[in-house]
């Protein structure tokens, strides 16, 4: 037996109340915070040399939307740590998997006085089946790369984001 969903004007009124509430209570979207995208799309970010750090910097330029004609307000410099574990080993001591992991460590720098502003850290571990032909190990790990690379830049930009809307955007 199905059960029929039914809104009736209760449900309209009581949704309708609902809303009203949550927006007398001071909650505001993070990306609602006035000057929060103009903070982020003014950050350049600067890359080590390498395939995953090229990988994070084209994925924050994404992420941040750079305003590459604006100039920039802030920089943002990074490293990156990575590490290739094998995983379910065989009897013969041939990995049947691999665990990739991901550690940047940035900081963030005012380029209007040269201070540095804001440091973090952010990891991702992604994994990757072993594959007995070349090309598709070789494929599978550069795959693994690209997801933990987009995954790292997306927490930067959220903790890049918090910090601009706790410090930046209410002392422009």
């Amino acid at each position: 037996m199905t059960q029929r969903w039914r809104f009736g004007p209760a449900t309209c009124i009581g949704g309708g109340l609902m809303a009203l509430g949550l927006g007398g209570c001071g909650f505001t979207p993070l990306y609602g915070t006035p000057g929060l995208s103009k903070g982020l799309s003014s950050v350049q970010v600067s890359a080590p040399n390498g395939r995953v750090a090229y990988l994070v910097r084209e994925s924050l330029d994404d992420d941040l939307a750079r305003n590459k004609e604006a100039v920039p307000a802030w920089r943002l410099d990074f490293t990156v740590d990575q590490s290739r574990d094998p995983r379910g080993l065989t009897i013969n001591d041939y990995a049947q998997r691999y665990q990739v992991g991901v550690t940047v460590t940035y900081k963030l720098t005012d380029l209007a006085n040269g201070q540095v502003v804001h440091t973090g850290r952010a990891v991702s571990d992604v994994s990757y089946d072993a594959a007995n032909d070349p090309y598709a190990g070789i494929a599978a790990r550069q795959d693994s790369q690209q997801r933990a690379a987009s995954d790292v830049a997306r927490k930067i930009e959220i903790e890049l984001a918090a910090w601009m809307a706790a410090n930046v955007a209410r002392n422009p």
